[in-house]
């Protein structure tokens, strides 16, 4: 059986060998190592094969009695052994190609959750900047240096390609109708928000039905000669606003899972909103709990 093992080790000679000759002993084998150094401690991650029976606590006790501390460890499969490089360039290509799908990436990248961990349960955040947005992945372990390091770098590249998207979409294409430069005006209704144009409806966002107590499904479209404007980011806000005001905790948007406007609305309208691939779908969950945070 393997096991993924995240522990920290005193910074001095012959640590990584007391441990290797610890789990040689315990007729375990080491069969993947990451190393995270510090300053005063080395983090190191290992994915270890062990006899049939262990648990949680054998490990701990293995890798104690070789010094460590800090330690977190859970079952996974052959998929730990991938090389690491690779597996950053995986995700980089993924993200190129997708950025809408960055938030899963980036979790799984650093076998993290997307989703906050329940209150009062021990866990670590790592906070990466899009487009002046954070994005949080969440997990058990510690998130290392290096690891935030990675992480910046991965949202750096996201933002890169937002923005490089934005200045190309800013271009017409030929024999394209333009909105004209005039501002929408959002109108809220008791069902949603409407953008107009001069009395023309340009855009919309509809409260529809329950999902589940207290989280909504939410319809929303802008007029293709009026996209890349805002628009888009700006009914989600105001819709979730209204949704608040009905009491509700959640908006969930579905829509098809290689709509790459998806990321950016999100991100332009300062919620965190929570990404999921399923299939051909694509699912955007956006907690009302932001919204005193969500620009105005």
């Amino acid at each position: 059986m393997l096991w993924r093992v995240r522990l920290t080790l005193p910074d001095r000679p012959g640590a990584l060998a007391t441990l290797a000759s610890e789990c040689g002993a315990a007729g375990v084998n080491i069969l993947g190592l990451q190393v995270f150094p510090g300053i005063d401690t080395v983090t190191d991650e290992l994915v270890l094969e062990v006899p049939g029976g262990w648990d949680v606590d054998d490990i701990a006790a293995l890798v104690e009695r070789a010094g460590a501390h800090a330690v977190v460890s859970h079952p996974c499969t052959e998929a730990a052994l991938v090389d690491q490089p690779a597996r950053y360039v995986a995700a980089a290509r993924t993200i190129l190609a997708q950025p809408a799908r960055f938030p899963e990436v980036v979790a799984q990248l650093f076998d993290a959750e997307a989703d906050p961990i329940e209150t009062g349960v021990d866990h670590d955040s790592m906070e990466m900047t899009v487009s002046d947005v954070s994005v949080q992945v969440h997990r058990a372990a510690p998130f290392t240096a290096t690891e935030h390091a990675r992480g910046a770098g991965l949202a750096e590249l996201v933002s890169d390609v937002l923005g490089r998207s934005r200045d190309a979409m800013a271009m017409p294409e030929p024999g394209r109708r333009l909105g004209t430069g005039a501002t929408p005006e959002f109108v809220a209704s008791s069902h949603g928000v409407s953008a107009m144009v001069d009395g023309t409806t340009v855009g919309r966002a509809v409260l529809a039905e329950m999902v589940a107590p207290g989280s909504r499904h939410l319809h929303l479209e802008v007029d293709p000669a009026w996209r890349r404007r805002g628009i888009g980011s700006r009914l989600l806000l105001e819709a979730a606003r209204a949704a608040a005001g009905l009491g509700d905790d959640e908006l969930v948007l579905v829509t098809s899972a290689d709509n790459q406007a998806v990321l950016p609305m999100v991100l332009g309208s300062g919620l965190r909103g929570r990404i999921r691939m399923s299939g051909d779908g694509l699912t955007v969950r956006v907690p009302l709990r932001d919204l005193e945070g969500a620009r105005r």
